[in-house]
């Protein structure tokens, strides 16, 4: 989403931002007005219509939206959330597969009103909570991403950090405990209108449908944990509540007294350590269980960098061979799991029963080999660009043998040359990685 926000509402971002810095004790009031400012919902909602995705509830399409009249549609949302009017929908959950490609993950769905009022309280709350997360955060924060915390890690284990608490949390979103959240977020908002609205989509009901096609509802006012992935203020929510286990890391000097790097992207968190490294996930597993959460135990593990592999964020570090020399490094590459999921994709894409003409074909293609190549650029990636290329090429060639219904197998009127040539198929293998970002 490259969506450049407006000066005015930058501005504002910049006064509380600075405001919020200068003094960590100050609760702000007076923030709910600025959720229903003109700009501000104009600005959600282009942010929103970027963003995409499918209908919540109501069935509401953004077309649906645009052709009755977009201007209306905001004014009287507008009305809506300036009266107090305003009351959240229930949530469309849906079951996607996990990347693993083990189990299902719930994803709930607000409706599109929801989505951009969610979003303009997050233009506004956002910077007074961005003045308080710690560096070892990197999840769903302005100029900050995955790839920055893959980095991080890295540079970690080659400065010698190498005693590793492999963490998962069980079903963070699901399980955030509404009251301690609530006091998280009271501690820097004392606008109780702001509150009673994070609290109304903390406690929206969640519709699910069955393969009978049969509606069945849950959470509602009943409800006292979890907040719906989906949502759009679920992340800065989830990152509120994740910091209270961060500043714990920091003020007990867990940091100091293991000579410890913590690195947290959303639920998932690694933290790498020069010595006592049990001691450190035993004190993780206590305070965890102090704030409401639980560790996943048959996912979190120890491990030794210069041993012992593991995953994180769809990478692998660990201990590798070159090649040429057959010398052994530290190093980080793709993880088998992600190279799995661009081969289902690319397969997914090129189904049997897919009739769309070949320049749509290729260009929904090539965009999915983009995104995963432009993420996994860091590390040694050329073997597995190599196995993803080879996988591309053979699924297109049996995909077009196929389409024409040729005899044979399809290598000489499909040769590699001519499917990464003339057909106009991206090849991994000829993708340059994107330069480093500073910060």
């Amino acid at each position: 989403m490259s969506l450049s926000t407006p000066d005015t509402i930058r501005r504002l971002q910049r006064t509380l931002y600075v405001t919020a810095k200068q003094a960590p004790a100050r609760r702000f009031h007076g923030l709910f007005d600025k959720v229903w400012r003109d700009d501000i919902l104009a600005h959600a909602y282009a942010l929103s219509r970027a963003n995409g995705g499918a209908p919540g509830v109501d069935g509401e399409t953004f077309a649906d939206i645009e052709a009755a009249g977009r201007d209306r549609w905001l004014g009287d949302l507008r009305e809506e959330v300036r009266t107090g009017r305003y009351t959240p929908q229930p949530v469309r959950r849906v079951l996607i597969p996990k990347a693993s490609g083990v189990g299902q993950r719930p994803l709930g769905i607000p409706t599109i009103r929801d989505r951009v009022v969610q979003r303009a309280a997050v233009l506004v709350l956002e910077p007074i909570f961005e003045a308080d997360f710690d560096d070892a955060a990197y999840g769903y924060r302005p100029k900050r991403g995955a790839l920055d915390a893959v980095r991080q890690v890295s540079r970690a284990i080659d400065e010698g950090h190498t005693e590793v608490v492999d963490a998962d949390l069980s079903k963070y979103f699901d399980t955030i405990p509404h009251s301690a959240l609530m006091t998280s977020v009271a501690r820097r908002v004392s606008d109780g209108q702001m509150l009673r609205l994070i609290k109304q989509w903390l406690k929206a009901p969640v519709v699910e449908t069955d393969e009978m096609g049969n509606r069945r509802m849950s959470g509602g006012k009943k409800a006292t944990r979890g907040t719906p992935q989906g949502g759009v203020a679920s992340p800065l929510l989830a990152n509120i509540y994740m910091h209270r286990f961060i500043k714990a890391f920091r003020q007990h000097g867990l940091d100091r007294r293991y000579d410890a790097v913590l690195v947290n992207y959303a639920d998932d968190f690694v933290i790498l350590c020069r010595h006592g490294a049990a001691e450190v996930l035993e004190t993780t597993r206590r305070w965890m269980t102090r704030i409401g959460l639980a560790l996943n135990e048959d996912k979190t593990r120890l491990r030794d960098a210069r041993c012992d592999a593991f995953d994180f964020l769809g990478y692998t570090f660990g201990p590798m061979y070159s090649p040429r020399t057959g010398g052994r490094y530290n190093g980080v590459r793709p993880s088998q799991k992600a190279v799995a999921s661009i081969r289902d994709a690319i397969r997914r894409r090129l189904r049997p029963g897919n009739q769309a003409p070949w320049e749509d074909v290729a260009r929904t293609l090539n965009r999915t080999v983009r995104g995963w190549c432009s993420y996994f650029s860091y590390g040694t990636v050329t073997k597995a660009r190599h196995d993803v290329t080879l996988h591309l090429y053979h699924t297109v060639r049996r995909f077009l043998r196929r389409r024409h219904k040729l005899a044979g197998s399809g290598y000489r009127r499909f040769p590699m040359p001519v499917v990464f040539g003339e057909l106009g198929v991206v090849s991994p293998l000829a993708l340059s990685r994107p330069p480093l970002r500073t910060r």
